[in-house]
C-alpha cells in the first residue's frame, strides 16, 4: 500500500511523504490491526468513540508515535473524550458540535486538529456542510475560536469522485485551508492527484470487515 501511495504522489509530481495514509481499523479483529501496527504504520482511522476507547489507550502504550483520527459521525455529548483520545477529528459538520468543541477549549482542553466534513454531493441522507454554506460555517467556527486545518469529503458512492475532489480542492484553496482528506480503498490514487493530504483506507489494508 505504501509503494501505491508514493508511487500516486511521484505520479501527481507531488513530494515523497506529502500525503498521510490513515488506515481505517474500525471493526477489523485485533490481530489484523496488530499486524499493521506491528509493520511500522502509526496513523489510523475510527468511527465510533466508545470502540476507538475500548483498544487503543493499551496499543498507544505498546507502539510509540500513533496518531488516532476519528472520521466517522461524531455526537456532542461524545466530543469530550474525543477531544482527548483523537489527535484530529475530520467530522466537524454542524455548529452544535463547534459550539461544544470551542466550549472544551475555554475549559482549556487542547483540540485535536479539526477539518470540517463538506457534503459535496448535497446529498439530505449524509452528514456535512453543504458547499455554499461553509462560508458562513467558517466564519461562526472563527467567531468561536476554532481554526479547522483542512475540509473532508466523502463522495457519492454511484458516479465519478473526480469532481468532488475537484471541489474540495478548490473550496480548502478559497479558505486557505492546507489539508484535505479524501479518497478511500477505490479511489485514493485518484484523491492524490487532486490534492488529497489524507487518504482514508480501510479494506485495501486489513481485507473486508466481518461486522458478524
Amino acid at each position: 500500500m505504501t509503494t501505491r501511495i508514493r508511487t500516486a504522489e511521484s505520479r501527481a509530481g507531488r513530494s515523497p511523504g506529502s500525503v498521510t495514509l490513515i488506515a481505517v481499523s474500525k471493526v477489523q479483529p485485533d490481530d489484523r490491526v496488530r499486524a499493521v501496527l506491528d509493520a511500522g504504520h502509526r496513523a489510523f482511522g475510527e468511527n465510533y468513540v466508545q470502540e476507538a476507547q475500548g483498544k487503543w489507550p493499551v496499543w498507544r502504550a505498546q507502539y510509540p508515535g500513533v496518531s488516532l483520527h476519528m472520521i466517522g459521525p461524531l455526537q456532542s455529548n461524545k466530543a469530550r473524550v474525543a477531544a482527548g483520545l483523537f489527535d484530529a477529528i475530520h467530522t466537524l459538520d454542524r455548529m452544535s458540535l463547534a459550539r461544544k468543541l470551542a466550549g472544551l477549549a475555554a475549559d482549556g482542553v487542547v483540540l485535536p486538529d479539526l477539518f470540517v466534513q463538506v457534503n459535496t454531493g448535497d446529498e439530505p441522507q449524509k452528514a456535512g456542510v453543504l458547499a455554499d454554506e461553509l462560508p458562513g460555517f467558517l466564519s461562526a467556527c472563527a467567531d468561536l475560536g476554532l481554526s479547522p486545518q483542512g475540509l473532508m469529503c466523502i463522495p457519492p458512492e454511484a458516479g465519478d469522485p473526480i469532481p468532488h475532489f475537484r471541489l474540495l480542492r478548490s473550496l480548502a484553496a478559497d479558505h486557505g485551508l492546507p489539508q484535505l482528506s479524501m479518497g478511500m480503498s477505490a479511489d485514493f490514487e485518484a484523491a492524490i492527484a487532486e490534492g488529497a493530504t489524507h487518504v482514508r483506507v480501510g479494506s485495501a489494508i486489513f481485507g473486508a470487515r466481518d461486522y458478524g
